[in-house]
């Protein structure tokens, strides 16, 4: 089993062999260009890379290879948009790798790329680039191709020499765990699970107990033997459920207005443990928008359009509207779930105003974004 730590800092070693991976400070999946840009690579990594695994490896400065990290980022849909774009697609993962030195909500994103040997192009225009185009890693560098080409294997042994020198110890689980348990996450209820005699999971948050079900929050969820973070929330609440073959996490989002808040079911994530010492993720989208007075909620999105023409401006707030600002970001989030269509385009246009101010009106950004595009994808 890899250890996908090892395996990020075994990349970063060949810093001038990048024909089979690719380093990003972030990727912008929010925008058109950001998601035609992350296809390319995939396209290119995967033409160059015919008989072996090919990875782009997200929160690392390109020219000082310093790890900086990148917010936990979850979507199970990734697939669905590199087969809506791309033929011959490769398979996708999307894994959340912890690094003991970055703050406690950042991670470092790895993409691992499994190609079908055959050349993979565009489907369909995206941005600036034309369907059909083909992409392939001229060194560090996705470059299209507009003529036939043959796809060549000229890296399998050095992409298997560095997974092999990133398998997992007993030590390293071991030290894992207690870093987990006794270290990081010392003043929550932490608790871990071995599955198949050969996975550990460990998870850790605040909790509480309703009719029977113990919900948490504060959720930290995470895969030992690859150091991978399986789930991260500082404010949403899940439930969890398990047996010796699976791991399954509920979460609810908390949503409401004036006052009235109640937790929806968002998506349920069951990871199965196989024998063969394999595992697989399923997720599935179990959301049913809150419906709210139409009235009701035009007030809202008009008080919310001033807010964020005041934040435009810089014009001071006054301190009922510095809660309001608070709310606003959810309060998008609703109004888009209630078929006011460019509410979506208003959150992500307050995004950078939003970013200034920080704290806890950010974070609720973060939160209101990662369900519209979990919403939006499915």
């Amino acid at each position: 089993m890899i250890n996908k730590r090892l395996l990020i800092k075994n990349l970063l070693a060949h810093n001038d062999e990048s024909s089979f991976y690719d380093k990003k400070r972030r990727i912008d999946l929010g925008s058109k260009e950001g998601k035609a840009k992350f296809l390319k690579h995939i396209c290119a990594l995967s033409n160059s890379n015919p008989k072996n695994n090919s990875y782009i490896v997200v929160g690392v400065e390109d020219e000082s290879n310093e790890i900086t990290g990148v917010d936990f980022f979850d979507d199970s849909k990734l697939q669905n948009l590199v087969n809506a774009y791309l033929t011959n697609a490769p398979l996708i993962a999307y894994e959340n790798v912890m690094f003991p030195h970055l703050p406690e909500d950042k991670v470092v994103g790895l993409v691992t790329i499994r190609p079908t040997g055959k050349i993979t192009s565009l489907r369909k225009n995206i941005w600036k680039y034309w369907g059909g185009s083909i992409f392939m890693r001229d060194g560090s560098i996705s470059m299209p191709k507009d003529f036939d080409i043959v796809i060549q294997d000229v890296n399998s042994e050095i992409v298997k020499s560095i997974e092999q020198q990133s398998m997992n110890s007993i030590e390293q689980t071991l030290d894992g765990v207690i870093d987990f348990i006794n270290h990081r996450h010392s003043d929550l209820e932490s608790h871990y699970k071995v599955f198949k005699e050969l996975f550990v999971v460990c998870w850790a948050g605040l909790t509480k107990h309703v009719k029977g079900t113990t919900y948490y929050s504060r959720v930290d969820i995470e895969l030992i033997n690859e150091q991978v973070r399986l789930f991260y929330s500082a404010l949403d609440e899940i439930s969890i459920e398990f047996t010796g073959d699976y791991f399954k996490i509920t979460e609810y989002v908390h949503l409401g207005l004036n006052e009235q808040y109640k937790y929806y079911p968002l998506e349920e994530v069951m990871i199965t443990f196989n024998e063969n010492g394999s595992y697989h993720i399923d997720s599935q989208l179990v959301f049913e928008a809150p419906q709210f007075n139409k009235r009701t909620l035009y007030h809202i999105f008009n008080a919310n359009n001033a807010l964020l023409d005041k934040l435009k401006k810089k014009v001071p707030l006054s301190g009922r509207e510095e809660k309001d600002l608070q709310r606003l970001p959810a309060t998008y989030l609703i109004c888009f779930l209630n078929d006011f269509q460019d509410a979506k385009d208003k959150l992500l246009e307050s995004r950078e105003f939003l970013k200034e101010i920080n704290g806890a009106v950010y974070q609720s950004f973060k939160d209101a974004s990662r369900i519209l595009r979990k919403v939006r994808y499915s």
